[in-house]
């Protein structure tokens, strides 16, 4: 893995997002708890709808066009027939978040 220094953690507010503008697409970066950070793609599949603006809660994450929550561990939408978002793998060194550079270059973010 390749990790990319994207921030520092109070950089996102709790339970809140921010986005980070990559070559294949945009990915959210989703602070679930003090020291908790997942990132994962910001487009919904279902219309299109910025997760970066949805609701998080737990470690989840709902769209804010038509409410479909997503697990922002496996990406997979609860409560909706399909859909599913990409994830990307994401750490803490310290209080710096770090991405793994290699897996955005794999796939695509939107």
């Amino acid at each position: 893995m390749s990790w990319i220094d994207i921030g520092h953690i109070e950089d996102i507010p709790l339970r809140g997002a921010r986005i980070v503008k990559t070559a294949v697409g945009c990915v959210a970066v989703f602070r679930t708890a003090e020291a908790e950070v997942y990132a994962a793609s910001n487009t919904c599949p279902h219309k299109g709808g910025p997760l970066s603006e949805g609701i998080v809660h737990g470690q989840k994450v709902t769209c804010p066009l038509h409410n479909w929550v997503f697990d922002l561990n496996t990406g997979l939408a609860q409560g909706a027939d399909e859909g599913q978002i990409t994830t990307y793998p994401v750490r803490l060194d310290g209080a710096r978040i770090l991405l793994d550079g290699d897996a955005v270059k794999t796939r695509s973010a939107a």
